[in-house]
């Protein structure tokens, strides 16, 4: 047995081997050693190897799937090995052999996949600093590939996409982003070769070539989804029939986010890692799990197409009007995720359950499709019409899988039970006879009783011995001569007649044949409905985007929030914005805001204290702007928004130890991408930018990126700071405007009132919040005391920093340290407010000068 066990894991060196044993999944040697460790169960040892013990763990066959979630869950691989050959022939060890792999990135079992978040798995290659990327939702049939011409556009996929798997050419060399991260798998190099890619896509396809794909010069997209497919399945051990097409994502389809922007936009998963407060977990009221993950594939990636966009407004005000989509959603709901269930059937794993929901949503189609009419006949929304006539009926279907299985089947067909009575007559009739057997066998009882006169006696079944008739040891004396001894027990005797011989014998034959009969006709039932896969994933998918929109409907309506306006000008202007997210979860209302950022005005320099809203006002810019290209409303009263390439966001502070950077490291590292990569039509984010270094170095830097930006790119830009010197841009250039959010102080304290006002700020408020902080009041005080202090000191004017100040080529002398955060004006400035001029002689005059002089 362990000979055989050595040679089919020689085959799996990179996988955890389920070796099947009995009732058990057994794994030894270092799989075992490494499993127990991850599933917290307990590791044993059996046998020995070179004179030590071998160890050992296993889990139990019928619970496997929790295990099996787990260890995919840490990134690891599982090779599942059953027996195949027949024990009653086999001579040593049964035959056996590895039937599937389950890999983080290839599964499809429900109990493996998270509900609401696609699984999956990836495949990238390089040449030449061009990245060609393939990805694939094999529980979903999703199949799509791109490139792009840069890493960081590549890294910026891999963020979007998340996969659970990566497949990576072995020739590459690796960013430290990448070559950490989990589920990473090297595949050699040969496994990417473009001639084998493009075959083994026809072939799958049954295709003479790809370019009914669109993919056809593609060369480093082939390569990738080539490897990916042979992968794939690989890991199946069979073919995929449910991925039947292949979609090219054109990077100038969609709005672009770099990983740092998705971070911090906090789309899908908050600063800290989880799902609450986030975008999704405000926007997403969807019906089906298969809605949210589209929901979200949409939310990641915002298209620019205008056509799109405007049929999905359109589609969302039909369903608003007159609260259409109230009669819709509780249909939506028992629909399920029938995708999932799709490629289930095609990968011939559904199990009953998945088959019964399959039922229970045709059924549902019919008054789905007439609840949607009078909205389609309405609307001028061609999407709606389109989505109707793709969802379709499935009458013949849906009458067989009625007739076929039972109201609530079982989870596995292996007991039986699934099919319904009457629908089957064979099956019918081999039921018969195990239904009837207990009225025979209470017959029987009553019978032998009467013939041997024993009161105890009893007739019975049970898995290991069969029927048998029971006598307790006291009345176990002469029996009838044809009863003959099956079992002795402690107190009892158990019997077996001739005549109880051959009904059990036909019993438990017609409870095979039975089995048997039902496993080939749900089989068959599995066929039938594969049949009709194609037209019903386009069903899935139309079932999903309904959904979808919706959800903006519902949105929309119960969050108050507006239809966009999409412009050709460039621009974005929003009357009072809402951030989507922290308007949730204020206990108070919510401030809204205005932005204008347009051909005049392309960057506001945004000043004010710490915790005033500057980053709130900031991100529910860029929210609201992402939303429109989604197709949803947004949280404002009107916006008009204009093309947009790009969404960059430099918020925040964090290092990455790990790879080798500080904080102002990373901070440089964003603002570098942003200053490289925007265009006129991106929309730039930009916070605290040069605070990781000291106060000249950090404002010469945020001073000269402002003005590269206003001067070079003329990028659509929020630039929030705590430098007062950059309040003096809209002096220099005349498409910078100044706003700040407002604040006050109260006994001491400070009032934020989260309004953003025209101009600069007057004080940073930064002793106020440290006090709301905590710090303690000594610490306070000698802060107040020493600002004191620094206030009378020579300021000099803020001015002196033109742009032509940070050019290159200018020459500058090293000036005093500047007075970034005073709170009050210079005693000099004050003594020349309270002069009147007029009322002075020529020698006061001189004298006063000579006073002001004295204090500077």
């Amino acid at each position: 047995m362990m000979q055989q066990y050595l040679r089919l894991k020689a085959d799996q060196p990179d996988n955890l081997l389920f070796y099947r044993m009995g009732d058990f999944y057994e794994l030894f040697y270092q799989d075992a050693v490494d499993a127990a460790g991850m599933l917290d169960i307990t590791l044993t040892a059996r046998g020995n190897s070179n004179g030590k013990p071998i160890p050992m763990c296993g889990v139990p066959y019928h619970s496997a799937e929790r295990y099996l979630a787990r260890l995919v869950e840490l990134g690891r691989s599982v090779a599942i090995c059953e027996q195949i050959g027949d024990p009653a022939t086999s001579k040593g060890p049964v035959e056996r052999a590895v039937v599937r792999i389950v890999t983080p990135g290839t599964v499809s079992d429900e109990a493996l996949l998270k509900e609401r978040s696609d699984c999956i798995l990836l495949a990238l290659t390089s040449h030449q600093q061009r990245y060609g990327l393939a990805w694939m939702d094999i529980s979903a049939g999703r199949f799509q590939l791109c490139e792009v011409d840069s890493e960081q556009a590549a890294l910026a996929e891999i963020e979007r996409i998340r996969p659970a798997e990566l497949l990576v050419n072995d020739a590459l060399e690796l960013p430290n982003e990448l070559a950490s991260r989990a589920g990473l798998r090297r595949r050699p190099v040969w496994e990417f070769d473009t001639d084998s890619s493009y075959r083994a896509l026809t072939s799958h396809f049954k295709t003479r070539d790809l370019r009914s794909f669109g993919c056809e010069d593609l060369a480093l997209g082939i390569q990738a989804a080539g490897c990916l497919l042979t992968y794939a399945s690989d890991t199946q051990r069979s073919g995929l029939p449910h991925i039947q097409r292949l979609q090219v994502e054109l990077p100038g389809d969609a709005l672009i986010l770099d990983a740092a922007s998705r971070r911090n936009l906090e789309l899908d998963r908050n600063l800290a890692g989880g799902s609450t407060n986030t975008v999704m977990s405000v926007l997403d009221a969807t019906c089906t799990a298969m809605a949210s993950r589209l929901l979200n594939r949409w939310l990641h990636r915002p298209l620019r197409t205008r056509e799109t966009l405007q049929q999905r407004q359109l589609a969302v005000t039909a369903l608003g009007t007159d609260y259409a989509f109230e009669q819709l959603q509780p249909l939506l709901k028992n629909v399920g995720d029938i995708e999932r269930i799709l490629s289930r059937v095609a990968l011939r794993s559904a199990r009953p359950r998945d088959l019964a929901r399959l039922r229970d949503a045709l059924c549902v189609l019919p008054t789905l499709q007439s609840t949607l009419t009078p909205v389609v006949s309405t609307s001028a929304s061609a999407r709606l019409q389109t989505l109707q006539e793709t969802i379709a009926d499935y009458p013949t279907l849906a009458d067989l899988l009625s007739r076929a299985l039972i109201e609530n089947p079982p989870v596995v067909i292996r007991e039986g039970g699934v099919l319904a009575d009457g629908y089957d007559s064979e099956l019918d009739e081999l039921r018969g006879l195990s239904t009837n057997a207990g009225q025979y066998l209470i017959d029987l009882e009553i019978r032998e009783k009467q013939r041997t006169g024993l009161s105890t006696l009893k007739v019975g079944y049970n898995r290991v011995h069969g029927y048998f008739i029971e006598v307790s040891k006291a009345q176990a004396g002469d029996m009838p001569a044809d009863y003959q001894r099956r079992q002795t027990l402690k107190n009892a005797e158990r019997y077996i007649t001739p005549e109880l011989k051959t009904f059990e014998d036909k019993v438990l034959s017609a409870n095979s044949k039975a089995l048997a009969r039902e496993k080939a006709l749900y089989d068959a039932l599995i066929e039938t409905t594969a049949e009709q896969l194609g037209a019903l994933q386009d069903s899935a998918a139309a079932l999903a985007e309904l959904d979808v929109l919706c959800n903006f409907a519902e949105r929309a309506l119960n969050l108050n929030w507006a239809q966009p306006e999409l412009s050709d000008e460039p621009g974005v202007c929003i009357e009072q914005g809402r951030h989507p997210v922290v308007e949730q979860v204020l206990e108070k209302q919510f401030v809204a805001n205005d932005t204008r950022l347009d051909a005049q005005q392309q960057m506001l320099i945004i000043t004010g204290p710490n915790m005033g809203g500057k980053s709130t006002y900031m991100r529910q810019t860029a929210l609201i702007v992402l939303l429109a290209f989604c197709g949803s409303h947004v949280p404002a009263s009107a916006a008009r928004i204009g093309p947009i390439d790009r969404i960059f966001t430099r918020i925040g502070s964090s290092d990455d130890l790990a790879g080798g950077r500080s904080t102002f490291m990373v901070e440089m590292t964003e603002t570098a991408n942003i200053l490289h990569n925007a265009t006129g039509q991106s929309l730039v984010l930009m916070d605290e930018v040069g605070r990781g270094t000291s106060t000249f170095d950090g404002l010469s830097l945020a001073w000269a990126s402002a003005v590269y930006i206003a001067r070079q790119l003329n990028a659509l830009t929020l630039f929030a700071t705590h430098y007062f010197e950059l309040t003096t841009l809209p002096e220099q250039l005349d498409n910078i405007g100044n706003v700040h959010l407002d604040a006050t102080e109260h006994q001491q304290g400070i009032v934020f009132m989260h309004t953003v006002k025209p101009g600069p700020a007057n004080q940073s408020y930064g002793l106020q919040v440290a006090q709301l902080a905590g710090i303690p009041a000594a610490v306070i005080n000698s802060a107040r005391a020493k600002l004191q202090e620094l206030e009378q000191q020579v300021i000099p004017a803020a001015s002196s920093l033109t742009p032509a100040a940070v050019e290159p080529t200018a020459t500058r002398t090293k000036p005093a340290q500047n007075d970034l955060f005073a709170s009050t004006p210079h005693p000099a400035l004050e003594r020349l407010a309270q002069l009147d001029p007029d009322s002075l002689n020529p020698r006061q005059a001189l004298d006063w000068l000579y006073e002001i002089q004295k204090m500077l």
